[in-house]
């Protein structure tokens, strides 16, 4: 392969493992946060976990659209960057589409969570914000790290432990905070990095290399 050959190929590996998704999400939430201040926005009024407005008013849509929105800039700024840093670690690794869906659906885990114990608690205090999703990749992290077989450089599984009980024990002992929609966004981003862990496993047997990493 000659030399033009060699460059387009690195462009395009330097293309797949650049974090699309990470950036794509940021800037939603972003634009979303502006846009809950423009006057007459009712962003918050429709789109806040509420158990009442989901169980009275079936407005299911709440369990998806609050992972989009936050109380302040100190929240948004908290929570985009760290969605950056691990999404920069952790999107190279199992693809696109899959950091995507695992980032989404532990969001809707953390979200059902929550509108479970608010239920089960007679809670009617509405919540908000990406914590559970981001959650969710310190549970597919440490599921990578146990059960991939792959080495991701730096990071150990003590490593990430301690990064997940800091985090738990910050959320634990402030005030104002949805804990459940941590602890169910951890756990379900941790049941889908276990699912995802199994098939890069079989995919390493069957091909010799795996199909985890996009090159």
């Amino acid at each position: 392969m000659d030399k033009q050959g060699i460059s387009i190929n690195l462009y395009f590996k330097k293309l797949r493992t650049f974090p699309f998704v990470s950036v794509v999400l940021v800037a939603a939430n972003v634009i979303i946060y502006l846009l809950c201040w423009l006057p007459g926005n009712d962003l918050y009024e429709r789109g806040c976990l509420s158990a009442y407005d989901i169980i009275a008013n079936e407005e299911y849509g709440r369990i998806v659209w609050s992972m989009f929105l936050h109380a302040d800039t100190s929240h948004l700024f908290s929570n985009m960057i760290i969605l950056l840093f691990m999404g920069s670690m952790i999107e190279k690794e199992t693809g696109h589409l899959s950091f995507a869906g695992i980032y989404l659906v532990s969001g809707l885990g953390g979200n059902l969570l929550s509108l479970a114990g608010k239920i089960a608690r007679n809670d009617w205090a509405v919540s908000l914000g990406a914590s559970g999703a981001i959650f969710g990749l310190d549970g597919l992290l440490l599921a990578l790290v146990l059960f991939s077989g792959r080495r991701m450089e730096n990071i150990t599984p003590w490593k990430v432990l301690l990064m997940i009980a800091m985090s738990l024990y910050s959320g634990l002992t402030g005030g104002n905070v949805d804990n459940l929609a941590h602890i169910g966004g951890l756990l379900a981003g941790f049941a889908l990095g276990v699912l995802l862990s199994i098939y890069i496993r079989v995919s390493d047997r069957k091909n010799g290399c795996g199909l985890w990493r996009e090159r």
